[in-house]
C-alpha cells in the first residue's frame, strides 16, 4: 500500500515538472547584476517570486499536457508523463492546476502588484502558446524566448533594479539559440520515427535550423563581448576587465553546439544543465569570474 502510494505521489510531482523551475533561476539575474546578492530582504522576495513563478509555469505544464496527451503518447520520451501514461487522470490535473493558479497569482500579488502584472502576462502569452500558437513556426521560438525576457522582468520588477538593454538583449538570444536546438532535436526525432513530435516541425528542416544556430551563435557571442566592453557597464561595474568572462561564454556555447551536432541530445535545455558535467563546470567558474570582478571591484588586481 505504501509503495503504491509512493508510485501516485511521484506521478502528480512529475505532472508539475520541478526539474523545469531552474527555468525561474533567470529572476535572480537582475540580482546578480545589480550586486544585491548579498542583500537578504531582496533575495527573499525574490524567492517568493521564484515560488509564485513556477506555479503558474506547472499550471501552464498541465494545460500543455492535458491538450497534448494524445500526441505525447506517440513520443518516445513524453509518453511517459503522467497525463500520457495515465498515471494521473485528466480531472485531477486541472484541479490541481486551478490551486496553482490561484497560489502563484495570489503569491505574486502579495510580494508586489507589479510583478502580478509582469506574471500574468506571462501566463497568457504561455497559455496563448499552449492553445494554438506553438503549432506556427518562427513564432514558437520567439514566445518561448519572450518567456525568459519576462523572468529577468519580474526579477527587476521585484529587486528595484533596472534591466540594462544589454542583459535583456543577451538573455533573449540565448533562449532563442536553446529553443533552435530543441527544435533540431524534434526534427532528428521526426526523420528517425517517421511522425511529427509537434506541429511546428513541419515549418523546419535540418539546413534551415543549421542556419538559424549558426547565425544566432555568432550573434550572441558578438553581443557580450560588446556588452563587457561598452561604456555603460564599464561605469556601473567600476571594472573594464570583465571581457575576461567572455572565454566561459564561449566554452559554453561551443559545448552546446557540441551537444546538439556531435551528441544529437538537445531535447531539453534543462536536462543538459541538470546532467552535462562541462557546462556546469563552465557556468559555475562564469558566476565566479564574475563575481569576483564585480563584487571585488576595489581590488586592484579586478581594476
Amino acid at each position: 500500500m505504501y509503495f503504491v502510494a509512493q508510485i501516485i505521489a511521484v506521478a502528480y510531482l512529475k505532472l508539475l515538472r520541478p526539474k523545469d523551475w531552474a527555468k525561474n533561476l533567470f529572476l535572480f539575474i537582475p540580482v546578480f547584476f545589480g550586486r544585491k546578492l548579498l542583500d537578504v530582504d531582496v533575495m527573499l522576495h525574490v524567492f517568493y517570486g521564484f515560488i509564485a513563478y513556477s506555479c503558474i509555469a506547472s499550471s501552464i505544464y498541465i494545460i500543455n499536457d492535458y491538450r497534448d496527451r494524445e500526441d505525447d503518447r506517440k513520443h518516445p520520451v513524453k509518453c511517459k508523463r503522467p497525463l500520457a501514461s495515465g498515471a494521473v487522470s485528466p480531472a485531477a490535473a486541472l484541479v490541481i492546476c486551478g490551486l496553482l493558479i490561484i497560489a502563484g497569482f495570489g503569491l505574486a500579488w502579495w510580494v508586489r502588484e507589479k510583478f502580478l502584472f509582469v506574471l500574468v502576462i506571462y501566463f497568457l502569452i504561455n497559455l496563448a502558446y499552449s492553445m494554438g500558437l506553438k503549432a506556427i513556426p518562427i513564432l514558437d521560438i520567439m514566445i518561448l524566448a519572450a518567456g525568459f525576457v519576462l523572468r529577468i522582468k519580474g526579477g527587476s520588477v521585484i529587486s528595484f533594479v533596472p534591466l540594462s538593454e544589454w542583459i535583456v538583449i543577451m538573455v533573449f538570444l540565448l533562449a532563442v539559440f536553446m529553443a533552435i536546438g530543441k527544435r533540431r532535436d524534434d526534427v532528428l526525432l521526426k526523420i528517425s520515427s517517421g511522425q511529427d513530435m509537434r506541429k511546428s516541425v513541419k515549418g523546419y528542416n535540418l539546413e534551415l535550423l543549421n542556419v538559424l544556430l549558426a547565425l544566432v551563435c555568432a550573434v550572441i557571442i558578438v553581443a557580450y563581448f560588446m556588452y563587457t566592453m561598452a561604456p555603460d557597464t564599464v561605469a556601473n561595474t567600476g571594472s573594464s576587465r570583465l571581457y575576461y568572462t567572455c572565454v566561459f561564454v564561449l566554452a559554453g556555447i561551443m559545448r552546446y553546439l557540441q551537444i546538439i551536432y556531435v551528441v544529437a541530445d538537445a531535447g531539453s535545455p534543462t536536462k543538459i544543465l541538470y546532467k552535462d558535467r562541462f557546462i556546469q563546470i563552465t557556468l559555475l567558474l562564469w558566476v565566479v569570474s564574475y563575481i569576483l570582478i564585480l563584487y571585488t571591484r576595489d581590488i586592484t588586481i579586478f581594476k
